[in-house]
Order: C-alpha cells, then sequence, then structure tokens
C-alpha cells in the first residue's frame, strides 16, 4: 500500500496550470494516474493525440471540460467521466470560468507511441507534433515535425 498527498508530489513541467504525477508517488505498474488543475483554457495535453495500446479515463472532479473528439465536442462537468480507447483521438480544454479539477488514468502504463497533432503556422494545417525540454531548461516546447516550427511554449 502507498498513500501521498497531491500537495507534496513536485509539480511537472507541463501544458496544464498544475501538474502532479501520481504513478510513480504510488508505486503503480500498470497504469499511469495524474492529477492536473487547470486554469480557463488550459488543456491537460500538448495537442489533439491518440495513443497506440493505452485507454484513458478522465474524472473531473469541479469545473466544466469539452474534450475534443473524433466524432465532435463532448462537455463534461464536474462529477462526471469520459473515456477514450486505444487508437481515439481527444483534447480536453477546460471551457468554464473557474479552475477545473481532473484525474487521469492510462492503463496499460506504457501506452505505446503518442501521436499529438497541433497547427502549425507555417504548413497551415494541424500537423504531427514533438515535444521537447526547451534550451532555457524552463519549460517544454513542441515543434511542427513536417517543417520544423515551434507550435508551443509551457512552462
Amino acid at each position: 500500500m502507498e498513500k501521498v498527498r497531491i500537495d507534496e508530489i513536485d509539480r511537472r513541467i507541463d501544458v496544464s496550470t498544475d501538474q502532479r504525477p501520481l504513478t510513480k508517488a504510488l508505486g503503480a505498474s500498470d497504469l499511469a494516474l495524474n492529477y492536473y488543475e487547470l486554469a480557463p483554457g488550459d488543456s491537460p495535453a500538448y495537442g489533439y493525440h491518440k495513443h497506440e495500446r493505452q485507454e484513458e479515463v478522465f474524472y473531473l472532479q469541479q469545473g466544466e471540460m469539452t474534450f475534443e473528439t473524433e466524432a465532435g465536442e463532448v462537455v463534461l462537468e464536474g462529477g462526471e467521466a469520459i473515456r477514450f480507447g486505444p487508437g481515439e483521438y481527444q483534447r480536453g480544454v477546460n471551457t468554464g470560468s473557474e479552475r477545473a479539477v481532473l484525474l487521469a488514468v492510462g492503463a496499460p502504463q506504457d501506452g505505446g507511441d503518442v501521436e499529438i497533432l497541433r497547427e502549425c503556422p507555417e504548413c497551415g494545417d494541424r500537423t504531427p507534433t514533438t515535444v521537447e525540454l526547451a534550451a532555457d531548461r524552463e519549460g517544454k516546447i513542441t515543434r511542427c515535425l513536417a517543417c520544423g516550427t515551434e507550435t508551443g511554449y509551457f512552462e
């Protein structure tokens, strides 16, 4: 058994206002577990994405989020959960006016390849993207795989 306090886990440099990776802290070996606090407009993901082998379940404790999916937009309110199977594209955004609190569970822990799509101003389309540590080592950047243009910076 492992027990942790979320506020004692170091924040990870990521796209969200506050992300706490719980997987290692709890000693989980078969699933990935992350806690997020998202300001209005924030997302727990770098872009519209899919996992090769991992299914994901998101439980929204409080707030409102809209998930972009292949089937259209789905609104999630506090107390609701949503599941995505392996290979399903999705991206959630806090579309409410207050902070959203979200718990994300993914299994298996090693979900295989992840394909992330972001808008590239040079290509004029949503293109496959890579995520890398920024030169200042204070944040991460996303870069278009087609042309190399930086498409985002996250602290």
